[in-house]
């Protein structure tokens, strides 16, 4: 039998897994926007909080912070609650405290990619919007954050990659996800060679798919700055 029968048990599990890159990617997202525009706005308390955010987090383990969340998180929560009136122990979700951390992580690091990105817009173009008549935030939906997303497009793929491998961190918190449900089937078939080597194999389809996928992506994007040169 393939696998020995755990062959489901790895695919629920690479269903977790894959649930939790991309909902840490949608947290990462919105908080590399809201630094590298923090970071580019002319408050320079925006500007310290953003560069604050980036410099502490870039500089801790993925590891650390995560047990720091989870296990700190749950100590604070439970300090908190019975001054709020609620006397029940609260235990919180691994799911919950795994996306909130890796897309807290890659949040720093999308901040950068953004902020880059933003940067290499000919700043001409936003003046040119608001000579239109256009306001700050439509200059920024319909002409800087369209041309921004084709620069980011490979910051964003690579901090991807890095992101869905780094999910297997999760295994640490009680999460049954792919790494969790592979080291399960290797401890009960005493066979972790042909476990763990299934469980690469299942990154590597989902790195190499998404690979494919970001190729597309930077393809059609670079159609209408084709066009725009000609």
């Amino acid at each position: 039998m393939l696998l020995h029968g755990f062959l489901p048990s790895l695919i629920e599990g690479a269903s977790v897994t894959l649930s939790v890159a991309l909902s840490s990617l949608a947290v990462a997202a919105a908080l590399g926007l809201a630094g590298a525009l923090a970071k580019q706005s002319r408050s320079r308390l925006l500007q310290a909080i953003a560069g604050t955010y980036t410099t502490l987090i870039r500089g801790v383990p993925d590891l650390v912070l995560m047990l720091l969340v989870f296990y700190g998180g749950q100590i604070a929560v439970n300090a908190v609650a019975p001054l709020l009136g609620h006397e029940d122990y609260v235990d919180i979700d691994p799911f919950f405290a795994g996306v909130l951390t890796i897309g807290f992580i890659f949040g720093a690091y999308l901040t950068e990619a953004f902020r880059g990105a933003f940067l290499a817009v000919p700043p001409g173009q936003r003046e040119a919007g608001l000579a239109y008549g256009m306001s700050p935030l439509q200059v920024l939906r319909r002409i800087t954050l369209p041309q921004m997303l084709r620069h980011a497009l490979p910051g964003i793929s690579n901090n991807w990659l890095v992101l869905i491998k780094s999910t297997a961190i999760v295994s640490l918190i009680g999460l049954s996800d792919l790494m969790t449900r592979g080291k399960q089937a290797a401890g009960t078939t005493r066979e972790p060679f042909t476990f763990f080597l299934a469980v690469g194999m299942i990154y590597l389809v989902f790195t190499s798919v998404s690979e494919l996928f970001f190729a597309w992506a930077q393809r059609r994007l670079a159609i209408g700055a084709r066009e725009g040169r000609l």
